[in-house]
């Protein structure tokens, strides 16, 4: 792959890390209105949406295998976290409260959405990496 595509696949998964973070921040202050207790929703939130901004900047810089696992880890753990709290009711875990919401709301679907693109673009930049990688110089 030529360096214009894996370019705008850096991007594509970067862009998806931001809708994540951006919903995470936004949604942040509910979460921990919904849950007060032990970590509250907010601060998990909050950890999640920097989680995201870190990896999609080291993504934009490095482009490598490990830049691209941890995009695609830090977008799993927002996506699986999104669809097992809206299907299970997961009791409190100690300090990490209940979190479940089987609503379906613009914004949270919109996160869902782009998580699952940066991970499908996860998935693929780390096999271009690979790829790029393996290359002999020059080419």
């Amino acid at each position: 792959m030529s360096r214009a595509p894996e370019i705008g696949l850096r991007v594509l998964v970067v862009a998806g890390l931001a809708v994540d973070a951006v919903v995470h921040y936004r949604l942040a202050e509910q979460m921990g209105i919904a849950a007060p207790g032990g970590i509250g929703g907010d601060t998990l939130f909050r950890v999640q949406a920097t989680a995201a901004v870190l990896a999609g900047v080291f993504l934009l810089v490095r482009g490598s295998r490990l830049a691209y696992a941890l995009a695609g880890l830090v977008a799993l753990s927002a996506l699986g976290a999104v669809l097992l709290y809206s299907v299970v009711n997961v009791p409190a875990l100690g300090p990490v409260p209940s979190m479940y919401d089987p609503f379906w709301y613009p914004e949270k679907t919109l996160s869902a959405v782009a998580e699952g693109v940066a991970v499908l673009g996860s998935i693929v930049g780390l096999r271009v990496a690979r790829r790029r990688r393996h290359m002999p110089t020059g080419q």
